[in-house]
């Protein structure tokens, strides 16, 4: 089988035994094509909650034409630093206060990443398999929120008081590498069904990132100690 096809196309296969399978889209032109069972149900009329499932899972960029998950990447770099800044000037201005250590701005301000990523995950489980069942397609395209989430969770190796912030581009340079290179399992985890499956690669390759970004930050402290 041809493993290369551009972004956003979607072919239909037909197995040994006569059994017709889908090519999943992909939100990158750079991913290969996966195989998987074409058990979708036929589409309905569309309702308020369709079309607000629709806006969750594309975040507005998912029909762009060029490169829609390495926009939604972006969205998720956006998102994070926004949320990030403004739980860190709350919790500053009230340790501030109270006279405490940074311990008790961290601490809670990572509570918050982590309950923001969980939520966007999901609603993104959520608004990914209902977009499935719309279009009619095995992980849509226009499918962002999955990039989104992931993006997120390689942001959590910060530390974004360095005195670079050379630490965000990298973990989007990760993400975007482990996203579209899918080592072992993350391809694996597209089997899953529907927005699970959608949404399940993506959180792993946003953990890869955070682990690799976060071993290279702390190399980086090691050898180059802040002085002063």
């Amino acid at each position: 089988m041809n493993s290369s096809f551009k972004e956003g196309e979607q072919k239909q296969l037909t197995t040994d035994n006569g059994q017709l399978t889908n090519l999943k889209e992909s939100s990158d032109e750079l991913n290969p094509a996966a195989v998987s069972s074409a058990d979708i149900p036929p589409p309905k009329r569309r309702t308020a909650g369709d079309y607000f499932a629709l806006a969750v899972a594309t975040c507005g960029v998912g029909y762009l034409p060029v490169a829609p998950g390495t926009v939604g990447s972006l969205v998720g770099v956006g998102l994070y630093l926004t949320i990030w800044a403004g739980t860190y000037r709350l919790l500053e201005a009230n340790a501030l206060r109270s006279r405490l250590n940074l311990l008790y701005v961290f601490t809670p301000q990572m509570a918050m990443m982590l309950l923001v990523i969980f939520f966007v995950t999901m609603a993104g489980i959520w608004a990914a398999s209902r977009t499935e069942r719309l279009l009619q397609k095995k992980d849509p395209s226009v499918v962002v929120i999955d990039e989104v989430a992931g993006q997120m969770i390689a942001l959590l190796s910060g530390p974004f008081w360095l005195h670079t912030w050379w630490s965000v581009i990298t973990a989007f340079l990760l993400f975007r590498l482990f996203d579209i290179w899918k080592p072992y399992p993350i391809r694996r985890l597209e089997g899953l069904k529907s927005g699970l499956g959608i949404m399940a690669d993506d959180v792993l390759a946003g953990a890869y990132a955070l682990i690799v970004n976060s071993v290279m930050i702390s190399s980086y402290l090691l050898l180059f100690p802040p002085t002063g």
